[in-house]
């Protein structure tokens, strides 16, 4: 018996963060540094540029990349060492003028939280956490088994046992708070300088346990329902010719969509779309044969950036379209070609002309 959803929503990737959660600051750091110099991660003074340890800069790199926030691309020359371009995204998401350069709104983790899970994933281990586990509890033993069961049924080399075992201590250190949280915050200040992640409160440990934890189904209170609606859209667009009806129930429930992503019920989705589709009447919400779904009334990964760039105050207006970022760097423009062209989808993946 073989399962191929793993194998096509990710890439085998292990334990490359070096234990350390993204922390607070990484993100922006990184994409400064490879924007100024695209071997800003291979430099013997990295460590110096960017203000932290040598493992430090290997974390901040891989989690450059996860997020989708830069591209790596062969050196060339002989050499195997790979460079690095900031993406399109990271331009609208990080720069001076962008979206939110420093991640002080909470919807822009929410975005890199769901850009970390979408195709291609390069964190497997987060993937079979969100989308494979059957129940909300785990302890870090039965993750660790469920993620060693999807590699064998998608038909993957077992990676060494420790580098899984590593993978699950970083993820749950990169959503579960470790000190008590008080007066209703969703964690210690000292707690979200260590990773920011832990502000979304998807997860948290379960009193008296031993290392066992469980996906919170508390109101998401600062996922903004744009957000959600990029997400939904963006889903829809990853799929076949992009889909322009899907279902409440698919978009809640089938691994890799946003209500596994975001633990969000379909009432939730349901709640989220009606009031985006309020600012945004291209996208509705039917009722059909007892089923409801998402209607996309313009193509769904356009209409997917319009309301997430509404969100932020029209930043693409204050950015080079994608066309002019990739025009004067034709190895991030071929690399996104062969990334796009991996992961079977169009290669305009953040919505064709920006």
């Amino acid at each position: 018996m073989s399962d191929s959803r793993l194998r096509e929503a990710c890439i085998s990737s292990f334990a490359r963060h070096e234990t350390f959660a993204p922390r607070f600051g990484w993100l922006h750091k990184g994409f400064m540094a490879v924007s100024r110099d695209q071997e800003a991660f291979l430099s013997a003074d990295a460590p110096v540029t960017l203000g932290v340890g040598k493992n430090m800069v290997n974390a901040i790199r891989y989690w450059s990349s996860a997020f989708k926030l830069t591209t790596e691309y062969a050196k060339g020359g002989g050499s195997r060492a790979h460079m690095a371009s900031p993406t399109w995204e990271a331009c609208w998401l990080l720069s001076e003028n962008g979206a939110d350069p420093y991640l002080e709104d909470p919807a822009s983790l929410w975005l890199l939280h769901w850009w970390l899970l979408s195709p291609r994933c390069q964190a497997p281990t987060w993937w079979v956490a969100f989308n494979a586990l059957t129940s909300s509890r785990f302890s870090e033993a039965e993750l660790a088994e469920a993620v060693t069961r999807q590699l064998r049924l998608a038909g993957w080399e077992n990676p060494a046992p420790a580098s899984v075992v590593r993978d699950v201590d970083c993820l749950t250190k990169m959503y579960a708070p470790r000190k008590a949280p008080k007066g209703g915050s969703p964690g210690s200040f000292e707690d979200l300088l260590d990773c920011p992640f832990r502000e979304l409160g998807l997860l948290e440990p379960v009193p008296g346990g031993d290392r066992v934890w469980r996906f919170t189904e508390t109101a998401k209170a600062t996922l903004p329902a744009r957000v959600v609606a990029y997400a939904c859209l963006d889903y829809a667009s990853q799929h076949g010719n992009a889909e322009r009806s899907v279902t409440l129930a698919r978009l809640a429930n089938e691994p890799g969509a946003p209500g596994r992503a975001f633990r969000l019920r379909e009432p939730d989705i349901a709640a989220a779309l009606e009031e985006a589709r309020r600012l945004h009447p291209a996208m509705s919400v039917t009722d059909a044969i007892g089923q409801r779904s998402m209607v996309s009334h313009d193509d769904p990964s356009k209409l997917a950036w319009d309301i997430l760039d509404a969100h932020f105050g029209n930043a693409r207006d204050r950015v080079p379209n994608r066309e002019k970022w990739l025009a004067p760097q034709p190895e991030l423009a071929a690399a996104e070609r062969r990334l796009a062209q991996a992961a079977d989808k169009p290669s305009a993946r953040a919505g064709g002309t920006i």
